[in-house]
């Protein structure tokens, strides 16, 4: 195996072990989010287009605490086993085919790459990952939107939505928000062409104050400095991306007992959400999706990049023993 193939490999490790970790500790605060995304006006009562039947939530905190108090644990926690997979898989794709689009712009460079390259190279591995893990996050959603007032036979675990959804609905059905999800390769791309060129900046900052050379970057950055890069980067894509969020979760919802979908495609959930909600409804749940992908971006961003220096650190250490 080539050193690039291995580094490659360490990248898409990196970034598996640090997105299982952030779903870990703040999935509460995601399934809050989905379903603030999709309640719209409609809250315990169905409105016969298919959709969830969701309370009426005041706030973030109040609605952690109907779910615990009403859904348990195992409310605060629906859908946990897809994100978990799904987030554990998308990072590791994610850092992978991201790493392998840099080494392809790069060839021909001594120089680091511009931030034209960046958003490039973040598009392309968002896409690939988007296309392979929609599935997942279907199943995801529809989990986490189930609660007591559904009038749906309830999901009895991710197999069994895997199942029930290819019987009832097809295999369509799993790609169900792709395009709103493409969309959202925007995000990814803004992210991680912000966090290179943030970490560009630190690290010229860092060198002129500590006199020291530019390439001993990775020396130069600590874990606060990561967080604070990973946070930033994903503060600006959420703010920039968040509408397209709603509608794919809007999208993802599970039709009614008869087979009705509440909406029909992308454009339909945005003119009906435009229509009945204004500008605000887009924005649904983005309190709580702040209060989880910021400190979850810092997190995964640290541990991917410490993860990293270990890789380095392991492998510089087997270089000096040959």
């Amino acid at each position: 195996m080539s050193d690039r193939e291995k580094w490659n490999l360490e990248n898409a490790a990196a970034g598996a072990i640090a997105g299982f970790s952030t779903v870990a500790v703040l999935h509460p605060l995601d399934v809050v989010r989905t379903r603030f995304q999709v309640r719209g006006n409609f809250y315990a009562v169905s409105d016969g287009r298919g959709g969830s039947c969701l309370p009426l939530y005041k706030n973030t905190v109040h609605a952690i605490y109907s779910i615990a108090r009403m859904e348990g644990l195992r409310g605060l926690y629906a859908g946990f086993y897809p994100a978990v997979f799904g987030s554990t898989v998308s990072w590791g794709l994610y850092f992978f085919f991201y790493s392998r689009a840099k080494a392809r712009y790069k060839k021909g460079f001594d120089q680091s790459l511009s931030p034209g390259y960046h958003l490039v190279a973040a598009a392309e591995a968002g896409a690939l990952a988007c296309v392979l893990t929609n599935p997942i996050w279907l199943v995801k959603t529809r989990l986490q939107l189930q609660t007591p007032f559904n009038q749906n036979r309830p999901y009895i675990g991710s197999s069994d939505a895997v199942r029930t959804i290819f019987k009832e609905e097809g295999w369509r059905a799993f790609y169900k928000g792709i395009g709103s999800g493409l969309f959202l390769v925007s995000h990814a791309a803004i992210q991680f062409c912000a966090y290179e060129e943030l970490r560009k900046i630190a690290i010229n900052l860092k060198s002129r104050r500590e006199k020291t050379d530019v390439k001993d970057g990775d020396r130069l950055l600590n874990s606060f400095d990561y967080a604070m890069l990973g946070g930033a980067s994903k503060l600006a894509a959420i703010l920039l991306t968040y509408p397209s969020q709603v509608i794919r979760a809007r999208i993802q919802q599970r039709p009614s007992s008869d087979g009705i979908p509440k909406y029909l495609d992308s454009w339909h959930v945005a003119s009906e959400t435009a229509r009945f909600e204004g500008a605000r409804g887009f924005y649904r749940g983005i309190t709580s999706s702040l209060l989880k992908n910021i400190p979850s971006a810092s997190i995964t961003f640290v541990m991917y990049e410490n993860i990293l220096k270990l890789f380095k650190l392991s492998q510089s250490k087997l270089d000096a023993s040959d």
